[in-house]
């Protein structure tokens, strides 16, 4: 079978490195996991796909919320159903539609803490593999005498070492997918702030008097 060395491998990993080893593997493939997962959501959610909207709140300011409900029904982003029922008048209020907005948004930020978490806790599982494996490599060192090896001690110790490089090997890419996906989510953030403050502040047409802050379409009676 082709996965019999993989398995091999990291069982005397494992044997290395100790219980810490094993639990810095578990966290690396939580973290595969949940990393997986949030590409294929951020993809069925159409994150950062937002030209329809775009199109949509320009058509807003056009005074035609026809074409804005046409071009939202053809979006992709998962915040184009919110926005429509905005636009076709099925949300009134400005502080409902801002916690529907916040809802999704949610959506898309869960699970960022436990990636968090596990980048922040992987280095110190590995520092205190460390600390473990130096106190045995010492504890040999007292008990061999005036009989010391030097190639044992500094085995024990490259051993010691190893939980370190391991936690950091799994911390190092955990905080740097964490940092795009919160980069995403960022934008994605501003782009509901936009489109919300288009929706109840639109533009007017150009050459038109302003005559204040009135929403557009169904929102008209929006507090």
């Amino acid at each position: 079978m082709a996965l019999e060395p993989i398995a091999s491998r990291l069982a005397a990993l494992i044997d290395l490195g100790g219980p810490v080893i094993a639990l810095l593997l578990v966290l690396s493939v939580l973290v595969l996991a949940v990393v997986l997962f949030k590409l294929w959501q951020f993809q069925a959610l159409g994150v950062g796909r937002h030209g329809a909207l775009d199109r949509a709140l320009a058509a807003c300011d056009a005074g035609a919320p026809g074409d804005a409900l046409a071009t939202l029904d053809r979006s992709p982003s998962h915040l184009a159903p919110i926005l429509r029922a905005a636009v076709d008048g099925d949300l009134r209020r400005k502080p409902r539609l801002i916690a529907m907005v916040e809802a999704r948004l949610a959506v898309i930020e869960r699970g960022f803490r436990l990636l968090d978490s596990i980048a922040q806790v992987a280095p110190l599982l590995g520092l205190f593999g460390t600390v473990l494996g130096m106190i045995d490599a010492f504890r040999a060192l007292q008990d061999a005498g005036d009989a010391v090896d030097p190639s044992v001690l500094a085995g024990g110790i490259w051993v010691a070492l190893l939980t370190t490089a391991a936690g950091l090997a799994v911390a190092m890419p955990t905080s740097l997918m964490l940092t795009w996906f919160e980069s995403r989510a960022a934008r994605e953030r501003d782009k509901a702030d936009e489109a919300v403050e288009a929706l109840f502040h639109p533009l007017p047409p150009r050459g038109a008097p302003r005559q204040g802050d009135a929403p557009i379409g169904g929102l008209a009676h929006a507090g």
